[in-house]
């Protein structure tokens, strides 16, 4: 019984801190998180594409490096897959954000962008707790476009006519120079 409860315990916890972490990306990378959710609201389908492309790859790395017996390479194993999936929460963050933006559009309601983003969030995690569909459905799907997405706004590759100006997607938005 103390098994179940320490899992379920665990489950808690991290339900209560993502959208927290959510949140603090889209803080701390407000332009990374622009473009993430740029890219996801213009071509999600690209942003699945490319991260099924990324995640099968990495995968088969890290099996590889799970499958030889030295304990460096079982570190970098780890370390792989940990560093994909905080790279994939950056666009599971611009995912928050699409969500959120579409949330109050829908609401007759004048809250803040930032209570937007929290609502997309919230919702974001709970369709992955569903139950089965959520697991076996939503989690994969929604972590593979959240990877093509971190992947397409770390390069930088936005969708043709549309630029990131202070962490928000802007329709054909003029080029802004650095002095």
């Amino acid at each position: 019984m103390a098994d179940v409860n320490a899992v379920f315990g665990t489950l808690l916890a991290l339900g209560i801190v993502y959208p927290g972490m959510l949140i603090a990306w889209s803080l701390i990378f407000p332009s990374f998180v622009g473009k993430a959710s740029a890219r996801i609201e213009s071509t999600p389908w690209r942003c699945l594409a490319l991260g099924v492309a990324l995640a099968v790859p990495i995968g088969i790395t890290a099996l590889i490096l799970f499958e030889i017996a030295l304990g460096p390479a079982n570190f970098l194993g780890v370390a792989l897959i940990v560093g994909t999936l905080a790279f994939a929460s950056l666009g599971a963050s611009g995912m928050a954000a699409v969500m959120g933006r579409r949330l109050l559009s829908r609401s007759n309601e004048k809250t803040s962008e930032a209570a937007g983003f929290l609502r997309g969030a919230i919702a974001l995690e709970l369709a992955a707790a569903f139950l089965v569909i959520g697991w076996f459905l939503a989690i994969p799907l929604l972590s593979f476009c959240s990877l093509g997405a971190a992947a397409f706004a770390g390069l930088g590759w936005m969708p043709r006519g549309q630029a990131v100006f202070e962490g928000a997607a802007v329709q054909d938005a003029p080029a802004v120079s650095q002095v």
